[in-house]
């Protein structure tokens, strides 16, 4: 008899500890130094994770059956949100999206700089489909909506006729759940849309309650009025603002990162809800059109003058060359230093042969520094999924593991903020980003004494080091350095 009640009390209390999830699908994270993303200083407690929420904070003692992450000495933080990512096509190949859960990303923003997915409703339904490990939203591209309407005719200023049929398509992606509208005006489709055409685009979002984005139309000579632009439109069409990468990137501007935050504070107080994004490199990669602003490609004297104005030929890398692929690993430079011509000859003819992918170094410290202590800048990565460029495998291991730990240009909980909570906000994602009760549990750990970046210009896919655990809604996707295989990423629809 007596066996009998010790029975059915072991069966009682098995049924009250599944009822309550404390087995399989509770974790409790204990003994870590916990950055809740706030900016707040560390707390030395634990949280438990039931499901895809995180149900409790402070002192607490395992339960029976319960999974126990010992963290000490490490750091527990929220899961990071890039909200700059082109990871578009790379899901196809690699939904596990390792190069980025390797970096502590947990939720990943597509359709930058004005090129996206469409239609949105059927790339969300794809990134469902496919079961991605990090969560997932979109945004719609200008470039794209201008393509669509405009075809391959699109060098041109467009009619008011095919401006209401873009802001149809705009209205389009947002009802199907995009977060907001990006262009990339410094791009060939994008570079000849007026300023107004872009308001009334980016009018359709604010409606919505959506946010622009932007590569503004010139991150050299010319970028105080790119800046001056973006804000223009903002506060025309009503719409908060997202300056892309701010940087400034050519010799005459190197050193006035000042003078760009004066003009975006002084708007700031003025009243447009204006903010910005920066990565952790000096380079930028992007194709080798735009070193020649003026687009006049076969005129030695524009292409000598955008070529000293990123410091020379010796700054530019040819990655990706499909005419040429003997040039991809070598500069510019050294290209026209084997062929026995100038390298503004050697521009001329990548160009006249299909073009190339280039890495060019042509932004300073002092200024990347002004940005990232700008309480309005997060982090984000311009990287993604195969991108040949260190910052698509890097970026936010290099901020935690250089910018705060080595150069101390950053606080280790304002670098958090920067990476979780700054972009929840302007996201208007109000259940991530932050180490809460009741928030989803995306959580990450890593070791502060070892984080950092391996990535290099000619080995762009070394993987970081330092980050052992990364949770996706309750699921466990890296663990204690390895990955899992779990998918458990949601695809966001946007709902302001």
């Amino acid at each position: 008899m007596l066996r009998v009640l010790f029975c059915q009390f072991t069966l009682l209390l098995a049924s009250i500890t599944v009822y309550g999830q404390a087995t399989g699908s509770s974790t409790l994270i204990r003994g870590g130094s916990v950055i809740d993303g706030t900016g707040r200083a560390a707390r030395l407690v634990d949280l438990r994770i039931i499901g895809n929420r995180i149900v409790a904070i402070g002192r607490l003692s395992p339960k029976m059956g319960e999974k126990v992450i010992d963290a000490r000495g490490k750091v527990v933080a929220p899961g990071f949100i890039d909200i700059h990512n082109h990871s578009e096509r790379g899901f196809s190949t690699d939904p596990e999206a390792r190069s980025q859960i390797r970096q502590g990303i947990t939720t990943i923003l597509v359709g930058p700089d004005g090129s996206s997915p469409w239609p949105i409703a059927d790339y969300l339904k794809w990134g469902g489909e496919q079961r991605l490990a990090t969560n997932l939203l979109a945004f719609v591209g200008h470039a794209t909506v201008r393509r669509k309407v405009l075809g391959d005719n699109y060098k041109r200023q467009a009619t008011p006729e095919e401006i209401r049929r873009m802001a149809e398509m705009v209205e389009q992606g947002m009802r199907d759940g995009a977060v907001g509208l990006s262009s990339g005006l410094e791009y060939d489709v994008g570079n000849p849309a007026t300023t107004e055409e872009v308001i009334a685009l980016a009018a359709v979002v604010g409606r919505y309650g959506g946010i622009y984005m932007s590569h503004v139309r010139d991150e050299a000579d010319l970028a105080m009025d790119a800046f001056r632009e973006a804000i223009r439109i903002g506060r025309e069409a009503k719409v908060p603002v997202q300056i892309s990468h701010i940087k400034l990137g050519t010799v005459g501007v190197w050193g006035k990162a000042n003078e760009a935050v004066r003009i975006i504070d002084d708007a700031r107080r003025s009243g447009v809800d204006v903010t910005a994004d920066c990565y952790p490199y000096d380079a930028w990669a992007s194709t080798i059109t735009v070193l020649v602003p003026s687009r006049r490609h076969d005129d030695p004297v524009a292409v000598a003058k955008g070529l000293a104005d990123v410091g020379g030929a010796g700054n530019i890398l040819i990655t990706s060359c499909r005419t040429h692929p003997d040039f991809e690993g070598s500069t510019l430079e050294q290209i026209a230093s084997r062929r026995n011509i100038t390298p503004v000859d050697a521009y001329i003819r990548i160009v006249k042969d299909g073009g190339a992918g280039v890495v060019c170094k042509s932004m300073i410290d002092d200024d990347i520094q002004t940005f990232y202590r700008q309480p309005w800048v997060m982090v984000s990565s311009d990287g993604g999924i195969g991108m040949r460029h260190p910052r698509g495998a890097g970026t936010f291991p290099r901020v935690l593991g250089r910018y705060v730990r080595e150069r101390g240009w950053l606080s280790l909980e304002e670098a958090v903020s920067k990476m979780s909570a700054l972009p929840a906000r302007r996201l208007s994602l109000r259940d991530r980003g932050l180490l809460k009760t009741g928030m989803k549990a995306d959580v990450i750990i890593f070791d502060p004494r070892l984080v950092n970046d391996r990535s290099t210009m000619l080995e762009p896919f070394l993987e970081p080091v330092g980050m052992e655990t990364v949770i996706v809604n309750g699921q466990i996707v890296i663990d204690a350095g390895r990955i899992t295989g779990a998918r458990p990423g949601e695809v966001i629809g946007f709902k302001k």
